[in-house]
């Protein structure tokens, strides 16, 4: 199922925090799930094994904001690729081209990323690229168009984005270069990964 016109926060409210550490969402003030039974007179549910592992799977579909067959699908190839299951399936998800524009601060979210990137404003090595989803390799550099894109461009030079140490980022050119492959512990994500795992290993 698509991602697009879903609440963005839905997932955080009932999760009870912020899936992109965005301090503007409402998870801050209310977190509980929406409803009239969201509180449930201040308890929390106890969830199963099965719901614990769900809820890790959806936390992580939410993060990047890509479908359930598209989790899938890089899970499987994640699970073909020599090396940890789980180490493979994050940075996997983290060198798609929407996470390495927006990890990067070309884009103020992982929504805003997938919409320049679909519509035809981010150069890989000087290509134009209106794929989510491809797989950005190490040492790529990828750019804005300040010709074609220049509001785009504006507004990822106001970006006071945290950068990880796997990307090399220059705002004022509006370009990043993917240095490496990211290790699990340098992904900012708040996701048991290991459970995602196991949930399709059922």
């Amino acid at each position: 199922m698509s991602t697009k016109g879903q609440a963005k926060h839905k997932l955080c409210r009932r999760v009870g925090e912020c899936i992109w550490g965005s301090a503007k969402c409402p998870s801050i003030k209310r977190a509980y799930p929406a409803g009239a039974h969201g509180k449930m007179g201040g308890r929390q549910r106890k969830l199963s094994t099965y719901g614990t592992l769900l809820i890790e799977k959806q936390k992580l579909k939410g993060h990047y904001a890509i479908s359930e067959k598209q989790l899938r699908n890089t899970f499987a190839k994640a699970k073909a690729a020599t090396g940890r299951t789980n180490e493979n399936l994050l940075q996997l998800l983290e060198c798609r081209l929407d996470s390495v524009v927006y990890r990067s601060g070309l884009a103020p979210t992982i929504f805003a990323a997938k919409q320049i990137v679909n519509h035809g404003h981010i150069l890989v090595n000087g290509k134009k690229l209106d794929r989510s989803s491809y797989q950005v390799k190490e040492g790529a550099v990828i750019s804005i168009n300040p010709e074609k894109s220049p509001i785009i461009a504006e507004n990822a030079k106001k970006s006071n984005s945290a950068i990880p140490a796997y990307l090399e980022t220059n705002l004022d050119e509006c370009k990043t270069t993917l240095v490496r492959v990211p290790m699990p512990e340098e992904v900012p994500i708040k996701v048991e990964v290991m459970s995602v795992v196991e949930y399709y290993a059922r």
